[in-house]
């Protein structure tokens, strides 16, 4: 954990916020990684910082690399939540993603036949869900660049196959996931933190559970402490002040997972083993099928849904009908958050809200920023001006 970092290492870390270029990030990281001091307390953050480096050097050589090419391993994010299609070789990815959004991937019955990413786009509930599929989630010269699209990614759709042992492909994807510092399995506690580069909101805090040693206000003193003036900081289940610390270096993520076990065509999987998944895996949706068949593709929409916590929240200005296309925000999402996504000056103007929904007592209740939001709820915001 990043404890006591002398200030000359936390000044180095805002040049690594502030800077914008792979190039300028890198030398950034490099000075601030030169001004932490070797101890227990920070083996950790070094050991991010080191493989961050590694990482940074990996796309500046595939940018040189593909200067002269169009095609690139990096996916714009589209649609509203980008989801990551991983697994272990061979067991159906690009099929499946080719059945649920008609993208062109490459479907062969020999391993590591997907070499780049491919989008495509499935619908559901009015949310545009972009899947990625992706080359094989095993050692070797993918790792990293397949760790980076899932770290980018809103949640992953893992796919196993049945005629395996799927419960040990499976321990070796959480192996191999965690050592590069994301999670599949939801921990204990987390903390998200947003930073916002423009306007003058301070620091929020929302505990959605609670912090062990210490209170909101030593939550605001660190960040402050890193020059953070403007952020939102959502805590959930039990977390520390060094978890708090350490969301500012974000060497560590958790990514909401939703698994498919494919192939049930060609095997009956065993109760037992999906059982066992469900112990591994508390709280992740399972989802059985075949993607040659199309049995079961039709639960993995609503299984997405449900395992990103997703809201809609629909829009509207004052005497019309409400958008058709909803704002596509996640569990606990207010007001503001609202206002924040449409335009910065509705923030920074607002007057009040008027709310259609489940979220308030009655139709067009007039709320404030922090109100917090359901799924459907109807909003009319009401600025100065």
């Amino acid at each position: 954990m990043p404890t006591n970092l002398p200030a000359e290492a936390k000044a180095k870390w805002i040049k690594v916020m502030e800077a914008k270029t792979p190039e300028e990030k890198m030398k950034a990281i490099e000075e601030f990684l030169s001004a932490v001091p070797k101890h227990k307390g920070t083996e950790r953050l070094r050991e991010w910082a080191t493989k961050r480096l590694a990482e940074l050097r990996e796309e500046i050589e595939e940018r040189r690399r593909k200067r002269g090419s169009r095609v690139s391993f990096f996916i714009e994010k589209e649609g509203d939540i980008q989801v990551v299609v991983a697994g272990p070789p061979n067991t159906g990815k690009s099929l499946l993603v080719n059945k649920l959004t008609g993208a062109r991937t490459t479907v062969a019955d020999y391993p590591f036949s997907t070499t780049y990413p491919v989008p495509g786009m499935l619908r559901y509930n009015d949310v545009y869900f972009q899947l990625i599929d992706t080359p094989p989630l095993t050692r070797g010269v993918y790792l990293r660049k397949v760790v980076g699209l899932v770290r980018n990614a809103d949640g992953v759709l893992l796919v196993l196959d049945a005629t395996r042992d799927f419960i040990s492909d499976l321990r070796e994807v959480l192996d191999l996931l965690r050592e590069e510092g994301v999670l599949l399995v939801k921990p204990r506690g987390r903390v998200v933190l947003d930073v916002y580069r423009t306007g003058k909101e301070g620091i929020r805090v929302t505990l959605m559970g609670r912090i062990l040693d210490g209170t909101m206000e030593d939550v605001r003193k660190i960040l402050e402490g890193y020059r953070i003036f403007n952020a939102h900081v959502k805590i959930y289940g039990e977390v520390t002040l060094d978890d708090v610390e350490q969301s500012i270096f974000e060497s560590t993520v958790y990514k909401p997972l939703v698994v498919f076990i494919n192939k049930i065509d060609a095997v009956k999987v065993d109760d037992l083993g999906v059982r066992e998944l469900e112990k591994i895996l508390p709280g992740s949706p399972i989802v059985t099928g075949s993607a040659l068949t199309g049995y079961g593709l039709n639960n993995i929409p609503p299984s997405l849904y449900s395992a990103l916590e997703i809201i809609r929240i629909y829009t509207k200005a004052p005497n019309a009908p409400p958008s058709e296309k909803p704002l596509v925000l996640r569990k606990y999402a207010t007001v503001r958050d609202v206002a924040r996504s449409i335009h910065r000056d509705l923030l920074e103007n607002f007057q009040y809200a008027r709310v259609w929904g489940s979220s308030v007592n009655y139709p067009g209740e007039r709320v404030g920023l922090d109100h917090v939001l359901s799924d459907g709820d109807i909003v009319e915001i009401h600025f100065k001006g």
